[in-house]
């Protein structure tokens, strides 16, 4: 019944709009003319296959990468549909009010000086217009933004940071999601980046997968590259844990999972499971705090009493959690020693608008931090806007990031 919903509410988009495609491109040449109008409809038969094979077969059977970019085409060929329906449609309004105007003898007069397009001509040439643009921006998106990494730099002062520590730099990276790409080269450039900042320790803030640790298989021998002379320390995402992918048993899911924590150990990571590590310089100390993932909306795997246990000799505590909500949640109320959490999760949506100090992205109606840095007090969060990408292949806006952050003893009161 579902599956017969969505086709019959398919077919009447794609037939209310391919009346506007007819009359825009009635005067083409008979060979763009078929191109047009045939692939037109290729979005319709790849949107009732994927609906019918995610119904009745499996469709995990292919890669994530390809699954996405079914997708997007499908949602982007469709969200053109119908901002050029909505154009059509504007027609039809007029059309009926015209009708009713006739049916009470009110004469409308429709005679203008000057040759012009005939109304509907017109109206089916903007409709085609319109709907080309969100097309040609996902397009854009998936060519230029998917893996146009950039390095935002951010200073963080602290009362209570020891000198041995004074100037550290921190590199933070998140979200790799790695069943998701599709440009090995750009992802390994994307690396080298990071890696010519030269930061002294790098923070890798969960989501190494989509799902199945399998993604990540051909990738290992770019990202177990990332090194840093204080050590490379992690945690886990909401995706990493499988809940998102049926699996053939409980214990198929559980040994995914272990596979995952042993590709960070692979890659030299030090994977931080609910535990922390302390890091000496000088005979001063600061704590480096690993929750799993814990999430107001998302699983709760995370705790981070268990994770805190054992820092109190740390002049300075840094907390690594994928959620940016932990933050307001948890570690605000009950850790107001926690100085620091490096977070990701919300990849700013992979789309919005960045002008100057002016952010504007659909996921600031869900997040309350959503990208940057924040502070309360003396405690500061700071929002990595992720490395890699889910869904859509692409990112409008919104770049994918890599985060240098200096740690600076705050001079004065």
């Amino acid at each position: 019944m579902t599956l017969l919903f969505f086709v019959i509410f398919f077919l009447l988009i794609d037939l209310y709009f391919f009346q506007g495609v007819l009359w825009a491109s009635k005067n083409w040449t008979p060979l763009w003319k078929g191109v047009l109008r045939i692939g037109f409809w290729i979005p319709t038969v790849l949107a009732i296959t994927a609906i019918t094979w995610w119904t009745f077969g499996n469709p995990y059977t292919i890669s994530t990468s390809a699954r996405n970019f079914v997708i997007t085409g499908v949602v982007a060929a469709y969200i053109s549909k119908v901002l050029g329906i909505l154009v059509l449609f504007s027609e039809d309004l007029y059309r009926g009010a015209r009708w009713v105007a006739g049916y009470f003898g009110v004469g409308v007069n429709e005679k203008l000086p000057g040759a012009i397009i005939p109304r509907s001509e017109f109206l089916s040439k903007i409709a085609v217009a319109t709907a080309a643009l969100p097309v040609g921006a996902f397009a854009y998106g998936i060519i230029s933004g998917a893996h146009d990494y950039r390095i935002r730099r951010v200073t963080v002062k602290m009362k209570n940071l020891p000198k041995s520590f004074d100037g550290i730099r921190i590199g933070q990276i998140s979200d790799i999601h790695s069943g998701s790409f599709w440009n090995k080269t750009a992802v390994k450039g994307g690396v080298e980046m990071l890696l010519n900042e030269k930061p002294d320790m790098i923070f890798f803030t969960g989501d190494l997968v989509n799902n199945q640790t399998s993604e990540v298989k051909d990738f290992l021998p770019i990202f177990e590259k990332v090194k840093a002379p204080l050590g490379v320390y992690s945690v886990t995402g909401n995706h990493d844990y499988g809940d998102y992918h049926k699996w053939a048993s409980p214990e198929a899911k559980s040994k995914n999972f272990q596979d995952l924590v042993m590709s960070h150990k692979a890659m030299g990571y030090d994977i931080l499971m609910n535990e922390n590590r302390i890091i000496e310089q000088s005979g001063e100390k600061i704590a480096i705090i690993g929750n799993e993932n814990w999430g107001v909306r998302f699983s709760k795997y995370g705790n981070l009493e268990q994770a805190y246990q054992g820092t109190d000799e740390a002049a300075v505590k840094l907390l690594l959690s994928h959620d940016p909500t932990h933050w307001d949640a948890q570690v605000r109320p009950k850790y107001p020693d926690i100085d620091m959490m490096f977070a990701g999760h919300t990849h700013g949506f992979q789309f919005g608008v960045e002008i100057g100090n002016f952010k504007w992205s659909p996921v600031q109606y869900v997040y309350k931090q959503w990208a940057d840095l924040h502070r309360e007090g003396d405690q500061y969060l700071y929002i990595n806007r992720g490395f890699g990408y889910i869904g859509y292949p692409g990112r409008v806006g919104i770049p994918p990031e890599l985060t240098i952050v200096e740690l600076k003893r705050a001079v004065g009161p």
